[in-house]
C-alpha cells in the first residue's frame, strides 16, 4: 500500500494554564526536511521532537509548528519597575505630561518588560509529546488516504499503457510486412547486381534491427512489476520511480525502432501516460 508525502495533522491539548497546539504539514521531497517553528523555551526538546517526527514520516518537507497559549494567571513576562520608573523620571525632565501618558511611553522602552526563562516541567513536555503523537496519527491517516487516490490513478495509467501495448502487438506483423516491402523497394534498382544470398542476409539483418519482440516482453514485465510493487506492504516511491524509468526506456526503444506511423502514434500515447505517472510518483513516500 502506497502513501503520499502530502498531508496535514493538528492536535490541541488544554492544560490548567496553557493551551498547546501542534500542527504538521508535509509536501514531497527527496529526503526528510523538517522546518520547526517552536517557542525558544522549548528548544531543549527540539531534537527529541524531530526524532519522533522522523521515525513516523520518514520522507517529505515537513513544517512543524508548536504554539503555546497561556490561558491562566501564569505569565512569563513581568514589568521591570525599576527601569520603568527611571524612564518616567527622565521623561519628566524632557517634557511636561500626565503620569499616565509618561507611563505609556515608558513601557514601550527597551527592557521595560523582563522575561524569566523557566524550565519545562515533565508534565508539560508529556502533554506536548502527546499532542505531537496525535498530530502524527492524523497526518499519517491523511497520507494514507492520499495514497489511495494515487494508487487509483497509477492503476488507470498502467492499464492504459498495457492496452496500448496490446495494440502495438497487434500492429507489429503488419508493420514488419511494411518494413520489408520498403527495404525491398529501396534496393529494387540495384538488385540485379547484388548476390541473392547476400541480399537475403542483409535483409534479415535490417529486419532484426527493427524487431521489437524483446522490448514488448520487457515492457510487459515492467508493467507487471510496477503493479506488484503497488500492492506491497511498504510504500516505496523511489522503487516506483526506478521502474517508471525502465518503462520509459522500453517505450522509447519501441518508438525508435517502429518506423511505422500507426505504431508511433501509440508510442506517443504511452509516453503521455508515463509522464503522468512520473509526476505522481514524486509524491509517493
Amino acid at each position: 500500500m502506497i502513501k503520499s508525502m502530502t498531508g496535514f495533522g493538528k492536535s490541541v491539548i488544554q492544560l490548567s494554564t496553557k493551551k498547546i497546539t501542534v500542527e504538521l504539514k508535509s509536501l514531497n521531497s527527496k529526503s526528510l526536511d523538517v522546518n520547526a517553528r517552536i517557542p525558544s523555551q522549548y528548544r531543549e526538546k527540539e531534537l527529541q521532537m524531530r526524532s519522533t517526527i522522523a521515525n513516523t514520516l520518514v520522507r517529505g518537507k515537513v513544517d512543524f509548528s508548536l504554539y503555546v497559549e497561556i490561558t491562566g494567571e501564569e505569565t512569563s513576562s513581568q514589568v521591570n519597575e525599576a527601569v520603568v520608573n527611571q524612564y518616567i523620571k527622565q521623561l519628566k525632565n524632557i517634557v511636561n505630561g500626565e503620569e499616565i501618558e509618561l507611563l505609556k511611553m515608558a513601557v514601550r522602552m527597551p527592557d521595560a518588560l523582563k522575561t524569566e526563562r523557566s524550565d519545562i516541567d515533565e508534565e508539560e513536555y508529556q502533554a506536548i509529546n502527546q499532542a505531537l503523537k496525535e498530530a502524527l496519527v492524523e497526518i499519517s491517516t491523511f497520507r494514507s488516504e492520499e495514497g489511495k487516490a494515487l494508487e487509483k490513478d497509477f492503476l488507470l495509467r498502467i492499464n492504459n499503457i498495457s492496452s496500448l501495448l496490446d495494440q502495438v502487438k497487434q500492429l507489429d506483423p503488419e508493420r514488419m510486412v511494411q518494413v520489408r516491402e520498403r527495404l525491398e523497394k529501396a534496393v529494387a534498382d540495384i538488385r540485379e547486381n547484388v548476390d541473392q544470398n547476400r541480399f537475403e542476409q542483409e535483409l534479415i539483418y535490417y529486419l532484426e534491427k527493427f524487431d521489437i519482440t524483446e522490448e514488448k516482453v520487457r515492457l510487459s514485465n515492467h508493467l507487471d512489476y510496477f503493479l506488484s510493487t503497488l500492492k506491497s506492504d511498504d510504500s516505496n516511491g523511489r522503487k516506483l520511480g526506478f521502474i517508471s524509468q525502465e518503462i520509459g526506456r522500453e517505450i522509447n526503444t519501441i518508438g525508435s525502432k517502429a518506423n511505422y506511423a500507426p505504431m508511433q502514434k501509440l508510442v506517443v500515447q504511452m509516453k503521455d501516460e508515463l509522464e503522468k505517472i512520473k509526476e505522481q510518483v514524486l509524491n509517493v513516500l
